[in-house]
């Protein structure tokens, strides 16, 4: 817990701090990665600063540019990896404006593709995104507790619990819970 209300929350300022850092390393100021990235400067500017805690959709149009999983690039704001991830030491990331928490089950390797993350969508939420943080991800995705819709590719899934989705992601997609319960779900990502 914060001790001050105006002091940035640590994951977003090491967030921040390894935002601005890629931006660095590929020698872009702010105009060249909103151009990039379709994210305004000023929304960019404040994400780098943790004035703000960046949004699922916002992250995902920055993984695309960086070519980075969402998960990888939260695992670099961790601390360095190890091979066991206890429950209670698994980040958990919340997008509270879309009602989305995200968990990365999987203990961070930077070398492997593949990786669990756990996803929770609050009743009625939807969460789109214009394009895969890497074209061509695969993607399970098993519904644990209520219903969930996947759009991808202009196809809708319905998946109810227990329902195991696959796919390979090229363009956008949305996840919507359409139920009066959140959703809980496993999504595996592999990196092609």
């Amino acid at each position: 817990m914060r001790s001050d209300p105006d002091d940035p929350d640590p994951v977003d300022a090491r967030l921040g701090a390894r935002l601005a850092a890629l931006r660095a390393e590929q020698g872009w100021s702010l105009g060249e990665l909103a151009d990039r990235s379709g994210v305004s400067r000023s929304t960019l500017s404040r994400a780098e600063r943790a004035e703000t805690s960046p949004t699922a959709s916002l992250l995902n149009r920055l993984c695309a540019v960086y070519g980075r999983t969402m998960s990888q690039l939260l695992s670099e704001v961790e601390a360095e990896p190890a091979p066991l991830l206890r429950a209670a030491e698994q980040p958990v990331w919340e997008d509270r404006t879309a009602g989305f928490v995200r968990r990365s089950v999987s203990p961070p390797h930077a070398g492997l593709r593949g990786e669990l993350v756990e996803g929770r969508l609050a009743a009625g939420a939807d969460i789109a995104y214009d394009r895969p943080p890497v074209s061509g991800l695969e993607q399970h995705i098993w519904v644990l507790e209520g219903e969930l819709e996947v759009r991808a590719q202009d196809v809708e899934h319905h998946l109810g619990t227990g329902d195991c989705l696959r796919l390979r992601v090229w363009g956008p997609t949305r996840f919507h819970c359409p139920g009066t319960d959140d959703a809980r779900y496993v999504l595996a990502v592999v990196r092609p």
